[in-house]
Parts: C-alpha cells; structure tokens; sequence
C-alpha cells in the first residue's frame, strides 16, 4: 500500500478521501431525498409524505477522568444538535452504545440516567439502538447516534442557505470543545500552568458545547439563512463549509471573534490554534443584515454572546480571513484539526 494511499490523519475524514472514496456510492437514488451528504451539511432533508425530515448521525467518546455524566451529556447535545441546525426540533433518537468489557454497571447507569435526563428536557424519545460490551474498545464508546425531526418544508434551513450580503455570525468564541476536553482530560498539568481557577473555568466550558438553544432561539427571531455547527476544524473551518455548502464567496475577520481567556489558555499550552481548533458549541450562522440586531439580542437574552465575523460575498468574490495579527489570507479547511493530536498525546502521556 502506497502511503498516498492511507487515511491520512485522525478525526474526521479529509475532503479528498470523501470526495474519492463516499460521494460516488451512496446506495441508491431516491427522489424523496431533498439535501443529502454533503461537506458542511451536518443533517439529511427527506420529504416524508407532507413534512421533511432532519436527520443526523454522529459518534462520540467518552474517558473516565471527565466523569460518566457528562458523557452521556454530550451524546445527547452533540449528535441532537446536528438536527437543531436545520430549525426542525430534534424528536427521536437511536444509539449505538459500546462498552470495554468488565465495565461496571453502575457506569453504564450513570451514562444512561445522563442521556435520558437530557432526552426528557429536549422532547426527544429514545426509540432504539443496541448496547454491548466487546474487546478492543478502551473506553465507553458512542459507536452511532441517529436523531431525527420532523417539520413544515418551508420551514428549514441548511448551510447551504446563505446568501451574498448576509452577515456571519458565530456564537460563544472559538474552541469551546478543545479547551473543555483538554481542561479534563490533563488537570494537574494544566492547573500548574494556567492555575486552579482558571482550569476550572475551562473545564465548565464542556456544558457550553451544545449548539440547540442557540439554534431554537435565533431561528425564532426570523432571517436565519444557514446555521452549521463549528465541531472539527474549528471556527475557520466551520465558516469554510458554509461558504464552500452555499456556493459563496466569505470575507472574515477572526479579531472579531471572541476567544475566552480559558480556552487561549488551553490552546496555548497545548500549543494549537484556537480558530482551528475543534468547538462544539460554536454556531455559525447567517442572517439578512436587517435581521442582526435582533438575532443577536435575542441570543443575548438566553445569555449565549454572539459576535458579526464577516458577510457572505457573490461567489466569484473569493474566500478570505484576516488573521489575529491582522494579515489577510485566502479562507481554507484546515488540513488537521490540531485537538486531536493533543488528545491523544494525553493518553499515551500520564497527567502528572
């Protein structure tokens, strides 16, 4: 096997290998489908009968040292809000749930109690999926988790909805999820550099990664056109997709963006970019310009920050970013997301 020939990094699969590898076989056509895979389409339109349906499917993980609830949190809120996205409220869910085995039952309980929690207060029914214990797996594993919804067909957007003129917003600052994950999985290093205080903030920013109230609530207001979740890739990368999902150009200014000072912390330790940097919990989303104002204070009155970081251009207008130190550069997906190598430096690395 030729080295161009291997998956070439951790995490997500690389545009390339999509593009050659998923995209020319995708099963069988069906006109029922309306928006179907897609770089930076995080959930499925299907008509069914007069209502469409959104429906998405992410795994997730969980390690020991950030405790079983919030794993069992983030299942919920991460793989619910790639339907949040579209406007369509997330309804039901399926789950694939994979254990190492001679784990403890009061693990899975713990987990599963966290999911149902969560399940109750979003209005989402748990219909099926399949729970087992098999070797190989060093830790508990969302192996696939389906949620769907079903809505009005005039009734949704997509990130492929944006249009030239549109303002860009993003929600809550950049790297939430880097700097929540890396805060739990490495405390005594991180509280070393950075101080107890503010490694305890940076660990709180795991509840922050969840994107559905923000969706509900700027969807409500009215002039929403796109909203995509930031997950890998970060903030540059999630503002990529939509411009690369709609077919326009994009002119960015990351100074705009807000970066919390727990997660530069992080972020800098470990020495990655922030706006590269994974960040669920991050929206982007755009809107008509007349629409701004009340985007961002109804987001505000749920106390969820959001910061204009650019406007949607016609599409021979290119794809641009001005950079912290003010240089300009053409807007790309970053070629890794630098979280996960950090990650996983932290698992071969004990904390000490």
């Amino acid at each position: 096997m030729h080295e161009k020939d291997r998956i070439p990094f951790v995490g997500k699969l690389d545009p390339g290998s999509f593009d050659r590898i998923i995209f020319p076989r995708l099963g069988a056509p069906n006109q029922s489908l309306i928006v179907g895979p897609g770089h930076g389409v995080d959930a499925a339109i299907v008509r069914v009968g007069n209502q469409v349906m959104a429906i998405a499917e992410d795994p997730t993980f969980g390690v020991a040292s950030w405790g079983w609830r919030k794993f069992g949190w983030g299942i919920v809120h991460i793989c619910a809000g790639d339907v949040a996205i579209t406007g369509i409220e997330p309804r039901f869910m399926t789950i694939c749930l994979m254990l190492p085995p001679g784990t403890d039952s009061l693990v899975l309980e713990e987990i599963w109690t966290a999911i149902h929690e969560e399940c109750v207060k979003l209005g989402i029914t748990i219909v099926g999926g399949h729970t087992g214990s098999y070797g190989g797996i060093p830790y508990p594993l969302n192996g696939g988790c389906t949620v769907w919804g079903f809505g009005d067909p005039d009734r949704y957007v997509t990130p492929a909805g944006a249009r030239p003129g549109d303002a860009v917003l993003v929600t809550k600052g950049a790297a939430i999820e880097a700097a929540g994950v890396l805060a739990l999985q490495y405390p005594k290093r991180l509280a070393r550099a950075i101080g107890p205080d503010l490694l305890a903030r940076a660990q709180d920013t795991y509840w922050q990664m969840s994107v559905i109230e923000d969706c509900r609530t700027a969807f409500a207001t009215g002039g929403v056109t796109s909203m995509h979740d930031a997950t890998e890739g970060g903030v540059k990368g999630g503002l990529f997709e939509v411009a690369h999902a709609s077919g326009c150009g994009i002119s960015v200014d990351l100074r705009n963006c807000r970066v919390s000072p727990e997660a530069a912390a992080v972020c800098d330790y470990f020495g990655i970019d922030p706006f590269e940097s994974i960040s669920e919990g991050s929206l982007v989303l755009t809107c008509g310009q007349a629409h701004v104002q009340a985007v961002i204070a109804a987001l505000g009155e749920q106390g969820i920050a959001a910061d204009v970081v650019g406007e949607m251009l016609p599409a021979g207008a290119g794809r641009t970013v001005t950079l912290a130190d003010g240089s300009v550069t053409d807007l790309a997906f970053p070629a890794q997301d630098p979280f996960w190598p950090a990650f996983f430096r932290t698992l071969e690395d004990p904390d000490e």
